[in-house]
């Protein structure tokens, strides 16, 4: 079942007693775990009606007494079971799932951790309950989910303030969502759009020193760029180590060597076949024509080796800054 599915049916009223929402995403499970809380119940009724309980401190026989109880001058009543991956006695409640009580909505939250479907519990549960699972986004998907998020809310956001925000951000959806609310404050018109300009001014993300930026850089072959970013992150080693810039430019360089070797070099094509926004094909398309697959090789070649001098190999004791430096030249003059 998907969120919407999920959501529309709470929005419908449409209950079932008994909800596990796991995953490695904690951000959808937590908002499901939120509108239930907050919509299933009145204030009043919350106070009789509604628990909220967690793994680690709780024994299952205690869910299972909480939630085979009659709701109290309401029609329904919510049990919330959070952290129920540190729940030893978790098995236990299958006696409930077996036969729960139709009044109540028993809410488990199963997060960072994978059911055992080889157990007998997880078994019945997925067969007597709303399974859902919120799986985490590739880092791929997450410019299309900001741009997604931020349509919802009758805004636009630049394919480049999107990539912007998810090298800063990662794949945490909280907080990317956090940052996106606050964007659209400081905004404050719908239908406006978010510009990397409105990165950098509202969140604090430098639009022009960032793994981006070096990309396009060495992209284009543009020495003077590419050279002011790197000294950059050689002067803020903390904030951009060599760890976070080989593995950046290597996926760089590992999709340009995959362009070479697409054949339907259709716009819509190799934006699915690279995994990016078809805005940016056309800036692989200019850099494959500066870097044949020979010299492709190569630079994937260059990377894995300073991926690992940059770990110790082979007695190096020269600095992160210093490194990136000399990787960024050699790249530069493949």
């Amino acid at each position: 079942m998907s969120y919407e599915q999920l959501i529309g049916d709470l929005k419908n009223k449409s209950y079932k007693p008994v909800y596990f929402l796991w995953g490695d995403e904690p951000y959808y499970i937590d908002l499901v775990t939120a509108y239930i809380t907050k919509n299933v119940l009145t204030e009043a009724e919350q106070s009789f009606n509604q628990s909220i309980l967690y793994g680690k401190d709780s024994e299952a026989a205690q869910v299972s007494d909480l939630a085979r109880r009659f709701p109290m001058m309401a029609t329904h009543q919510v049990v919330v079971l959070k952290e129920a991956q540190e729940m030893k006695s978790l098995g236990d409640l299958l006696a409930y799932v077996e036969q729960p009580q139709p009044s109540t909505l028993l809410v488990i939250n199963y997060k960072y951790k994978n059911p055992d479907k080889r157990q007998k519990f997880f078994k019945v549960l997925e067969k007597n309950s709303v399974w859902f699972e919120s799986k985490k986004l590739y880092d791929n998907q997450v410019p299309g989910w900001i741009s997604g998020y931020a349509s919802n809310r009758k805004f636009r956001v630049e394919p480049k303030a999107a990539a912007l925000l998810t090298e800063f951000l990662g794949s945490d959806l909280s907080k990317i969502a956090n940052e996106l609310e606050k964007l659209m404050v400081a905004i404050g018109k719908p239908g406006a759009t978010i510009t990397p300009a409105d990165v950098e001014k509202h969140i604090g993300f430098s639009k022009d020193f960032n793994q981006f930026e070096l990309q396009s850089a060495l992209g284009n072959r543009d020495v003077v760029k590419a050279t002011r970013i790197v000294n950059y992150f050689a002067e803020n080693e903390r904030k951009y180590p060599i760890a976070l810039t080989t593995v950046s430019l290597y996926f760089f360089f590992s999709k340009l060597l995959l362009f070479h070797y697409t054949k339907d070099k259709s716009k819509q094509n190799l934006a699915s076949v690279l995994k990016v926004n078809p805005f940016f094909v056309k800036d692989y398309e200019a850099a494959s024509r500066r870097y044949p697959a020979g010299k492709l090789v190569e630079i994937i070649s260059l990377l894995r080796t300073y991926d690992m001098r940059s770990k110790g190999w082979d007695g190096n004791s020269t600095s992160g800054g210093e490194l990136s430096r000399e990787l960024v030249f050699k790249i530069l003059h493949v």
